[in-house]
């Protein structure tokens, strides 16, 4: 017996994401808060660096993670200037404040993994 299919019907399977069409004509931006960081002079590298390096918290966080182990060893050969002590003081106080948030979700994540068990 012959097979017959009308158009738009078969064995066909194709993920279609009717958002990106939509969207893409007015940016890819939608909803009522959107934050545009900038403009890259390569948008293709950026975000595969987002998709498979971290994204801009997690890169921060680790370049961060590395300054407090430099400023734990360093010992300046000469004294520093009022505004060279300032900024490393609030490079700190900004490490501090994040090891703190951290350290309230790590917590709260704790309690809730807890009250599911």
């Amino acid at each position: 017996m012959p097979s017959f299919k009308l158009p738009l019907s078969g064995d066909v399977t194709q993920a279609i994401n009717p958002w990106t069409a939509v969207f893409r004509s007015f940016g890819g931006q939608f909803g009522f808060v959107n934050i545009n960081l900038g403009r890259s002079s390569a948008p293709e590298v950026e975000q595969d660096i987002l998709a498979e390096v971290g994204s801009y918290g997690r890169q921060l966080g680790r370049i961060g993670d590395a300054m407090a182990v430099l400023l734990a060893h360093f010992r300046p050969e000469r004294p520093l200037s009022d505004d060279e002590r300032r900024a490393i003081e609030a490079l700190k106080a900004m490490l501090a404040e994040i090891d703190e948030i951290k350290a309230y979700h790590r917590a709260a994540a704790q309690v809730s993994a807890a009250g599911k068990a």
